[in-house]
């Protein structure tokens, strides 16, 4: 029996889950995660390694069952539906898991195979054009660059017309050009109607994701657009300018007001949850230094996951700090 299944047939959103959890022994490596992709959406994963990005995604496609938590992909149940979702998305690690001695083609084909797919040569071909690749076909995949090998891997993922994709790190190790060039193809999916969770370690590509999720240590610390994420931290972000940025974040860390120094160029980025207290801070600070100066700029993307990174990391440290401390 073919597994092969046309595109649109399942009805709501592409992902829909809640309360997640999954252990590994006695460490629980996910927690109560809940998402929600649209269909023709990108969520952007964003958290730190072992923060259990890999996990999540492997329970949403059908490789782990969760410990607990319920939900839907592609309108299939996560655990009852879990041999439909591997035939019906698409799967990216990231690691390449193709062969390095079949060219490209061979590839594609033995993949097509796999899932049993009439017109094998024709559906070949078609992603051989659709990708870019047709004038590589007869290329051995362990000669491509990172960039080439990434594009194979997604020509195989959507060998079988997925409407959603699972892509794990896709971009790691790949050169700037070949980044744009796969989001460029990722927004051209997502305008299919295909959806696509994504994750990612780069600020730029998160910039390109019509929402995010930030998950750190097995928990889900943030999820929605950019201004949404960045609205909800309340942050307020000044630039300070004319000094050396170095001494400067070590003049204001722990003062009044100051939650997070960040150097941009040549610049001081600096952040707080008080803004009179923050301003006050800095026109101390100046007063002190008059060949200092500050504005206050909009606090950007990047600045709130360095602020929930900084969190998350406080968070896991005062546990061990309380241990050596006993």
């Amino acid at each position: 029996m073919s597994v092969h299944t046309p595109p649109g047939t399942y009805v709501g959103p592409a992902i829909d889950v809640e309360g997640l959890n999954k252990h590994f022994g006695n460490k629980h490596v996910v927690k109560n995660v809940s998402l929600r992709v649209e269909r023709g959406e990108i969520l952007g994963f964003l958290g730190p390694n072992g923060s259990g990005k890999t996990t999540c995604i492997r329970m949403l496609c059908g490789l782990l069952t969760p410990d607990s938590g319920r939900g839907t992909c592609l309108g299939l149940d996560i655990v009852k539906g879990s041999a439909l979702i591997k035939r019906q998305a698409g799967y990216m690690t990231q690691k390449f898991t193709y062969w390095d001695d079949l060219t490209i083609r061979e590839n594609l084909d033995f993949v097509a195979r796999m899932y049993e797919m009439p017109n094998r040569a024709a559906v070949v071909d078609r992603a051989l054009q659709d990708l870019g690749l047709a004038h590589r076909a007869n290329q051995l995949a362990g000669t491509l660059s990172g960039g080439w090998k990434q594009r194979l891997a997604l020509a195989a993922c959507l060998l079988h017309e997925p409407q959603l994709l699972l892509l794990d790190e896709p971009t790691a190790g790949v050169d700037p050009s070949a980044r744009r060039d796969f989001w460029e193809e990722l927004h051209r999916l997502a305008a299919r109607g295909i959806s696509v969770l994504v994750s990612t370690h780069y600020m730029d590509e998160a910039e390109r994701c019509h929402k995010l999720a930030y998950i750190a240590y097995g928990e889900l610390l943030a999820q929605g657009t950019a201004s949404e994420i960045v609205e909800s931290l309340g942050l307020t972000t000044y630039a300070v300018m004319g000094g050396d940025s170095v001494d400067l974040g070590e003049r204001l860390r722990g003062a009044p007001g100051v939650v997070q120094t960040v150097a941009f160029g040549t610049a001081l980025h600096v952040s707080g949850l008080d803004a009179a207290a923050l301003g006050a801070t800095l026109a101390q600070l100046v007063a002190e230094r008059p060949a200092l100066r500050f504005e206050r700029i909009d606090t950007k993307l990047e600045h709130a996951f360095i602020y929930l990174m900084s969190r998350t990391v406080d968070h896991e440290a005062a546990p061990a700090l309380a241990r050596a401390a006993g």
